[in-house]
């Protein structure tokens, strides 16, 4: 069977074509339009039983979107990355950063001199 496929690979043996009568009526749909800040209108289906949201993600820019066209909501302002340092430099001083790592060297160099480090 090297190279050749089988033409009902993934269907099951007597299954026929899938169409309405097997699977029941669709449910009724609306069709609601976004717009967002970068005049992106996105055309999005939902259920007419479902309640429909009235922000959404764009879908090609990843921007808010909302159902009024005239005013779209702003971009959201994203945080540039910070780092482990940036966290605890908000958290301490100089001074207090200063003091803590006197303290861990010394606290080395007592285990150091005792015979104590550990690898």
């Amino acid at each position: 069977m090297a190279g050749g496929g089988s033409a009902i690979r993934g269907s099951r043996i007597g299954s026929g074509p899938m169409g309405e009568a097997e699977r029941g009526e669709a449910a009724p749909r609306q069709v609601v339009s976004y717009h967002c800040s970068q005049q992106h209108r996105s055309e999005i289906t939902f259920s007419t039983q479902a309640a429909v949201p009235e922000n959404w993600d764009c879908p090609r820019c990843g921007r808010p979107a909302s159902l009024e066209s005239a005013e779209p909501p702003p971009a959201q302002r994203n945080e540039p990355y910070k780092t482990h340092l940036a966290y605890v430099k908000e958290r301490r001083s100089d001074e207090e950063a200063a003091h803590l790592l006197d303290e861990a060297i010394a606290l080395l160099r007592s285990r150091r001199k005792s015979g104590d480090i550990i690898f």
